[in-house]
């Protein structure tokens, strides 16, 4: 089954530039997009974040909110002709302050579907900051109601297949809990990775402070250890043919090369084709 990917607009974030790239530009800000993703094309649409809940919430993390009114979700779905309750399951990469903060405006029979060990992990004081409380009681609301959440156990089971054409997988980075979300698409797999990669160009294309060959940047802003990091990145630009974090525009990848930035759609045309590296110049 050949599935699409829509980008959904959330607005932005200011934030420290390290806090994206590990050590770049300290104490400088910079603004971000932040992206959720509709899928279509399968039985019934699917969403893959939500997003964050108001532009206050942002504060409590020392950074600045600018969603408007153009970036509700439900106005970044109707683009799409989608209404929330047609919505069958909403997934998260994981549960940050960013991600998870319009769960509750989808129906309870809209399936929220997350990594075990992402809700465990909310809830375990590390990184606690970026778990806001009305985020995390929502979902235990959906714990206690029939249907409402579904649980995977990613680290254990291996990849899962959600539908056709739609695969779970852990992502092994950013927190300990964090999935991927794998879609075959009529030009190849696209994954939607969440914030295990932030930055293409200073993590991957031209890392930032990096001297060793294909060694990827970390982010500033990680659960695991920066080994896990840099691995995690490794596989997916081993694995999918497109990236789709929430931080940045999606990419287009070959033989573990960022080769292409693509823009809010994939498949969708490559707006910037970047040449292969030429690792063997003078």
């Amino acid at each position: 089954m050949a599935l699409e990917i829509k980008i959904l607009d959330y607005g932005d974030i200011e934030l420290e530039s390290s806090f994206l790239v590990l050590g770049r530009d300290c104490g400088r800000t910079r603004r971000v997009p932040t992206y959720g993703f509709l899928i279509l094309g399968g039985p019934w649409p699917v969403v893959v974040d939500t997003g964050y809940r108001h532009n206050q919430i942002m504060e409590t993390l020392g950074m600045r909110g600018l969603q408007f009114h153009e970036n509700m979700i439900e106005n970044q779905l109707a683009k799409h002709g989608v209404r929330m309750g047609d919505v069958r399951y909403v997934m998260h990469t994981h549960l940050h302050i960013d991600h998870a903060g319009k769960d509750e405006l989808f129906p309870m029979n809209t399936t929220v579907i997350v990594n075990r060990r992402e809700l465990e992990y909310s809830v375990s004081g590390l990184m606690h900051p970026q778990y806001p409380a009305p985020d995390i009681k929502h979902l235990i609301d959906r714990l206690h109601t029939r249907d409402a959440l579904r649980f995977e156990d990613l680290e254990l089971s291996g990849m899962i297949e959600l539908f056709p054409g739609c695969y779970l997988e852990a992502a092994g980075a950013h927190t300990e809990g964090s999935m991927n979300v794998h879609v075959d698409t009529i030009e190849g797999r696209a994954i939607i990775c969440g914030d295990v990669i932030y930055d293409f160009n200073d993590q991957i294309v031209t890392p930032f402070h990096e001297i060793s060959a294909n060694e990827p940047r970390t982010t500033g802003n990680h659960g695991v250890s920066k080994r896990e990091e840099k691995a995690a990145i490794k596989k997916l630009l081993s694995v999918g043919k497109f990236l789709l974090p929430v931080h940045d525009k999606p990419a287009k990848v070959a033989h573990g090369q960022v080769v292409g930035r693509m823009d809010m759609a994939v498949p969708g045309p490559v707006v910037q084709s970047l040449p292969p590296r030429n690792w063997f110049a003078a």
